[in-house]
């Protein structure tokens, strides 16, 4: 069947139908009445993005109205919590506004827990409240559709176009139906990428007949990243990645037990072992380690140790909360309604929590800008707050003009989670809309540029094709490298020299620097990447963002030449925190014309004061 070419002209694109592709579909219908949205999504945008199943709670609500916590706790939380690392005029600008996103999801029908007494939320956590969210996904998804001129279920995006009338401005971008096998060609005034951030670069836990079962979504493919990175746009903070402390085999998530059942964890003798490990961090991080709460990392660092020592495996203790039958049922009920794989795994395993405690485990790394991480694009911040170094014209716009970013793909604002990230696709879509409404010159995009890109996209199929009939059983070809078979690879180069699971973490310049060669050269390998059919297609590109991506943190894992996240990875050459030499952010920028990174310092600005700062001048004014 010869595939077809669909052209489709419009103001805003929005790559990506997650939370933060939804909450720019929705937003940008809000400020640009007469401009005409569409939104494109690899899956369905009803059931995708790291929601896609639903959740069992908000995990970013500051609750202003009762004074339950202000824009600015938020801010030195997540300070606290990345040691030191966040853009606070972004993280300030997404808390005062998330309120109002939460209010919006009650209004829409998302059925939301509340106080018998109070009438409020149901706080799980000082920044948690609890949802009966199977049907949270679906519900901010129809906002969306409601908004937008179009939405393209099942596209791929692939690249990002290019303004040829104007030098550095984005013009929209190019993909393909994973069903179909259609080219899309989506020429546009400004992009907002949503994609979603990176899983799969690091070998998983999770292989053999578990392969793709990780903690964060299997289909995050670090699109949003790619995309940006390729268009030569500026990206902050990739070495920043995330190891979560999880329930063993399944990935079931631990904070709802920690925070609402009141569980705590302990080694395989029964004994607390974190505070043992209190003057062993000291000497790494210094003053951190007394921040209260705890920074994530650092108790990661502590249970990673303690497996090392010899003391493991660590288990949570459940057995004492579940013989409540009201918080065994609130238990079982969260992995039911959310993550009922690790309902799953336990009863194949003949665990029962109520009888006994299960095991812990760390999961491998991943690559993020919306849970408790601070990687992606480098964008700019709010006018009224941001400092001159922040700040360039619109909001969440990055360093290519016409090109913002929402969610995961923005670096420097940590703990959004699902409501920070509608949200800042809210901020984004507004930015954006206002760039429109002040451009002075239309885009221009010519038929060579869009001709290169169909060539480039489905040369996978023909690699396929020309090559197949070299083989007659089997899959290893003379002539072209399978997807899974690149991913594979991929996965045990980041696992051994960027820092895995295989490793307990540990990188150094000598591993990273043969890390970068061996990257070199899958990625050479992967222009002779086959697909079979679209969906093969689909996988190909897949890993062709995650190996550009896993290029970009390594880069930037070697540039910052100290161990700032103990417990998410380890620079065995520079094995404690150096805030006198990278109290900073890094940057970086690709050159798609020579292939290479370049690296850089960014100051970091403390824009809200400390608590104890904040306690004397009141007591000052008081006076």
């Amino acid at each position: 069947m010869a595939r077809k070419t669909v052209y489709e002209d419009c103001d805003i694109l929005v790559v990506g139908g997650g939370m933060a592709g939804t909450g720019a579909t929705f937003e940008a219908r809000y400020w640009g009445r007469d401009l005409k949205i569409i939104c494109a999504e690899k899956a369905n945008i009803d059931r995708s993005g790291a929601v896609a199943q639903g959740l069992y709670a908000i995990n970013c609500y500051m609750g202003t109205q009762w004074d339950e916590n202000q824009p600015e706790d938020h801010v030195r939380y997540a300070r606290n919590d990345l040691m030191g690392m966040v853009r606070e005029d972004l993280a300030f600008d997404m808390a005062r506004h998330v309120d109002s996103t939460v209010h919006m999801f009650d209004e829409w029908g998302l059925p939301m827990m509340r106080n018998k007494e109070t009438g409020r939320y149901q706080r799980e956590g000082k920044w948690q409240i609890m949802i009966h969210g199977e049907s949270y996904k679906p519900i901010v998804a129809e906002a969306a559709k409601k908004s937008a001129d179009k939405i393209y279920n099942r596209i791929m995006i692939t690249h990002l176009l290019k303004d040829e009338a104007q030098e550095n401005r984005i013009a929209g971008a190019v993909g393909f139906n994973c069903r179909t096998g259609d080219y899309h060609v989506f020429r546009a005034k400004a992009v907002i990428v949503a994609a979603g951030g990176a899983s799969h670069i690091f070998k998983p836990r999770a292989v053999g007949e578990g392969m793709g079962r990780t903690w964060y979504a299997p289909w995050s493919s670090g699109s949003c990243y790619a995309l940006c990175i390729e268009a030569g746009a500026k990206l902050t903070q990739m070495e920043n990645r995330i190891v979560l402390c999880r329930f063993k085999d399944g990935y079931g998530p631990v904070g709802a037990y920690f925070l609402h059942l009141k569980t705590y964890t302990q080694n395989a003798n029964g004994e607390n072992y974190e505070k043992k490990w209190y003057d062993h961090t000291k000497e790494m991080v210094g003053e951190y380690i007394d921040h209260h709460p705890t920074p994530t990392c650092l108790r990661n660092h502590a249970f990673i140790q303690e497996v090392m020592s010899g003391n493991g495996p660590i288990h949570m203790v459940t057995m004492e909360a579940f013989q409540d039958p009201h918080l065994e049922e609130v238990g079982w009920e969260n992995f039911l309604g959310m993550t009922v794989g690790q309902a799953v795994v336990w009863a194949s395993q003949d665990i029962d929590p109520k009888y006994q405690n299960p095991e812990l485990t760390t999961s491998e790394p991943y690559v993020m800008g919306s849970h408790a991480t601070c990687s992606g694009l480098w964008v700019s911040g709010p006018e009224d707050v941001s400092p001159d170094e922040y700040y360039w014209g619109y909001n969440r716009m990055g360093t290519v003009d016409g090109l913002f970013g929402a969610g995961d793909t923005v670096g420097g604002t940590a703990h959004k989670f699902s409501s920070g990230s509608f949200t800042e696709g809210r901020l984004a879509a507004k930015a954006a809309v206002k760039y429109i409404q002040d451009m002075k010159s239309d885009i221009k995009v010519t038929d060579g540029q869009i001709k290169n890109f169909e060539k480039i996209i489905f040369k996978p199929l023909d690699n396929y094709q020309v090559g197949r009939n070299e083989i007659t059983a089997g899959t290893v070809s003379p002539s072209y490298i399978l997807p899974i078979q690149g991913l594979q690879r991929l996965q045990k180069i980041m696992d051994e020299y960027c820092g895995g699971i295989s490793v307990n973490y540990m990188t150094n310049a000598n591993f990273l620097k043969r890390g970068l060669e061996l990257l070199q050269i899958l990625e050479e390998d992967l222009e002779h990447v086959g697909a079979e059919d679209n969906h093969q297609l689909m996988r190909a590109w897949e890993l062709k963002h995650r190996a550009l991506v896993s290029r970009c943190v390594t880069e930037h894992t070697m540039f910052r030449e100290e161990t700032r996240w103990p417990g998410y990875y380890y620079r065995g050459d520079f094995l404690k925190l150096d805030d006198e030499n990278w109290h900073c952010l890094t940057l970086s920028q690709y050159d798609p014309k020579t292939g290479k990174f370049t690296m850089e310092k960014a100051p970091l600005y403390h824009i809200v004061e400390e608590e104890e700062e904040k306690q004397q001048q009141e007591g000052a004014k008081a006076s």
